[in-house]
């Protein structure tokens, strides 16, 4: 029998606490009709929780994470010009702490057009926006390698490095080759830009290509980023997996979440794929103080991150009613979307609760 799933929550700031209250109910009912045992832990950090005790996250702290099986993150950050959040405190020192201390080295990110949702691309349905991107996490242009020399005066120079270790990239190809040969289309896309940055971009395209070679039912791709770009819109249908080093992937997954209906439906996970440590599961919006406390968010991302949560978690800690839950709640998402059809989906006329409520009941 399994052990009971350890879930840390970190709601964080603005919304946060909503939409994360929101998926909870969801996880209750769940939880129920799945028989999971599961617990969970609330921590405080957030930039809030920072302004007032002046601490954002230590190694204690991180200690004390490694204990859980996985991590639900609300949204962090976001709150109204303060001097002390300058210089990403809280962007560092929150999330991309967790993502490099826990060894997060995939970012994975779906992006499906659900039913009810409108996509801004002409003619483009469910059938043709249905892909995967698998984001390296923890490397390229986010290990702030870099400084600067003069700063402040006319000579100014600043550099920051793209570092890509053949360890790093080739553990992330693997995970996207893994996931490819699993889906139906079996096809894996690597996005880089090979013909500026041939020295990066070469470590990506010899170990994508010598991998390749133990996968040989998974067709392969190669995409420069600006023509993925211009292929997610025009194009989407092309992809089903694609595998993009970190810079590249922070920006073609938000435009991925852009085509499937926008960041109010955009899921993410964090993942330790040895579950060596936890894993990071959140919405990508961010946490909106704008509406904060007035049961005005939409809690459908923390919900399906919820979901992916208990999908992923499940596979690596070999615990299979949590993967029937997650794979329950996607299924539970997809029949409550249609209520939002024709609807603004952050302004849809449905409070935080009475979604997450819906969400439950069709469980």
């Amino acid at each position: 029998m399994s052990q009971p799933l350890k879930i840390a929550q970190i709601a964080g700031d603005g919304i946060g606490p909503e939409v994360v209250g929101a998926s909870l109910e969801v996880l209750r009912a769940a939880a129920h009709g799945c028989g999971l045992e599961y617990s969970v832990t609330e921590f405080p950090f957030s930039a809030a929780h920072f302004l007032e005790t002046g601490h954002v996250l230590d190694d204690s702290d991180i200690e004390k994470l490694r204990g859980f099986d996985s991590i639900l993150l609300g949204a962090v950050g976001g709150l109204p010009n303060d001097p002390r959040l300058a210089g990403g405190v809280i962007e560092k020192g929150i999330l991309l702490k967790l993502r490099f201390e826990l060894d997060q080295y995939i970012n994975l990110r779906p992006v499906s057009l659900y039913p009810g949702i409108e996509t801004p691309l002409k003619d483009k349905t469910a059938e043709h926006i249905d892909f995967v991107c698998v984001r390296e996490n923890t490397e390229d242009l986010y290990c702030g390698v870099g400084g600067y020399v003069r700063k402040g005066t006319p000579q100014e120079v600043s550099s920051q490095t793209m570092v890509s270790t053949r360890f790093g990239v080739e553990r992330c190809i693997r995970y996207a080759f893994e996931l490819a040969k699993t889906r139906q289309r079996k096809n894996l896309t690597l996005v880089h830009k090979t013909n500026v940055l041939t020295f990066a971009g070469d470590t990506w395209h010899r170990a994508f290509k010598e991998v390749a070679e133990e996968y040989p039912e998974v067709e392969t791709n190669y995409h420069h980023v600006d023509a993925c770009c211009m292929y997610m819109v025009q194009r989407p249908e092309v992809y089903d997996v694609i595998v993009v080093p970190n810079m590249f992937g922070d920006i073609i997954t938000d435009l991925g979440a852009a085509i499937a209906g926008g960041m109010g439906m955009a899921a993410s996970g964090n993942l330790n794929p040895d579950g060596v440590a936890p894993s990071m599961f959140e919405p990508v919006h961010g946490s909106a103080p704008d509406i904060a406390g007035q049961n005005l968010a939409n809690p459908i991302a923390t919900i399906d991150s919820l979901g992916l949560l208990l999908r992923e978690t499940g596979r690596i800690k070999q615990n299979a009613a949590a993967v029937k839950c997650g794979e329950q709640i996607g299924a539970a998402v997809k029949k409550v979307t249609p209520k939002f059809a024709g609807k603004n989906l952050d302004r849809s006329g449905y409070g935080t609760d009475e979604i997450g409520s819906m969400v439950a009941d069709a469980l």
